[in-house]
Parts: structure tokens; C-alpha cells; sequence
């Protein structure tokens, strides 16, 4: 198959990509954000300490982050479905992709929260400053730096879950690699396919690099 016809499927294949991690990463981002939240300001000696909520939120991030994404798809089939209407294309992928991403996106929330200074905290507190207005105006501030190299992370991570829900019919790059590269034996569009995703890859690590040493600079 000639590169005059190969291009325009390698186009198209980049932007399905595009659309399932952006998509995907605005939904885990917002969702793994609140649980990630959740979990820092109800742990022991926090904010809003409650230990029943906490240990729910954390069982649960603890049940779902290790199971492989493969998997994940294959057991999330029949949710899928009933959710989406098919447990093939863009939107399958993207709903079980935003599952498996949320709980990842939530303990990296939480880990980079844990490096906020307590002292800050605790001047607040003592200001009077009321538990929500300390979560938005001196939480989530403090820690936005480290949050960007965070999602930043979280992007190859999202990107790969993209490639192997192409094995299963969801389009992108990685089901242009795998059905006219690998199973046509055909070397040189499995390594087109890898290098455009090293490209976007780079990209996303140049900027959220970039924006983080900006932020943590002020």
C-alpha cells in the first residue's frame, strides 16, 4: 500500500487520537481532581477528616488502578454499552478510558497535595479562613505546579491507553499500527505510527514542563 493512501488514514487516525485523549483527559482530570480531593482533605489530621469517606475513596482507588487496561475494557463491555450504545468507536474507548484514568488522576492529586506545607494550611485555619475558600485559594494553588508535571505525566499514560483500545475497535493510532502495520507486516507504518505519537508525546511533556516552571517561578 503506497503512502498516498496510507497519509490521509495516518491523519485521520492522529486526530481520532487527539480527540480520545483530550476528551478523556478533560473528563479524568475534572472527576480525578474531586476524588483526589476527597481523599487528601478527609484523611487523618486534614481539613475535613472523616475517616468512612476516606477509606471508601481509597479502596475503591485501590480496587480499580491495578487492573490492566486491557482488561478494564473487556469487564467494562456491558457498562459500556448500556452507557454508550456500543462497546465499539471513539466514545466506547473514551468512556472506559476516563474509568481507568480518574483513579489514576486521583492519587496523583493526592500525592502532589500531600507536599503542600501544613504550616500555610494551619495559618489559614487560624485566620478563620472557612475549609473551602483554604481548598481554592491556598490548596490547590501551592500544589498547582507540581499538579501540571502531574497531568502532564498522565497524558502518556492516557495516550497508551488510546493505542490498546485500538485493538478493540476504537480507532487512532493504535489501530493503525496494529491492522495496516503489524497484521500486514508492514514495518515502516507501525514505526510512522509510533513516531507521530512520540511527536505528540514531546509536545505535551515540552509544554506542561514549560507551564510548570512558570507557575512554580511566581
Amino acid at each position: 500500500m503506497e503512502w498516498s493512501t496510507l497519509a490521509p488514514q495516518l491523519l485521520s487516525a492522529t486526530g481520532l487520537t487527539l480527540y480520545m485523549v483530550t476528551v478523556t483527559l478533560v473528563l479524568a482530570g475534572f472527576i480525578g481532581l474531586a476524588v483526589g480531593m476527597g481523599l487528601y482533605v478527609t484523611r487523618r489530621g486534614s481539613i475535613m477528616e472523616n475517616g468512612a469517606v476516606f477509606t471508601v475513596l481509597n479502596l475503591l482507588v485501590n480496587f480499580v488502578r491495578p487492573i490492566p487496561f486491557i482488561i478494564l475494557l473487556a469487564a467494562l463491555g456491558k457498562l459500556t454499552e448500556s452507557v454508550v450504545g456500543t462497546r465499539l468507536g471513539p466514545n466506547a474507548a473514551i468512556f472506559a478510558m476516563t474509568i481507568g484514568a480518574t483513579f489514576a488522576v486521583a492519587r496523583i492529586v493526592e500525592q502532589n497535595l500531600m507536599t503542600v506545607d501544613p504550616g500555610v494550611i494551619e495559618a489559614a485555619r487560624s485566620m478563620g479562613v472557612s475549609r473551602w475558600k483554604i481548598i481554592t485559594t491556598v490548596i490547590l494553588p501551592e500544589a498547582l505546579g507540581p499538579l501540571v508535571l502531574g497531568y502532564t505525566f498522565l497524558v502518556i499514560g492516557i495516550t497508551d491507553m488510546s493505542a490498546m483500545a485500538g485493538a478493540i475497535g476504537a480507532g487512532g493510532l493504535g489501530d493503525f499500527a496494529l491492522r495496516l502495520g503489524y497484521q500486514r507486516f508492514n514495518d515502516q507504518v507501525t514505526w510512522a505510527a509510533v513516531i507521530v505519537i512520540i511527536i505528540l508525546v514531546q509536545l505535551v511533556q515540552f509544554f506542561g514542563n514549560w507551564l510548570a516552571r512558570r507557575i512554580m517561578r511566581r
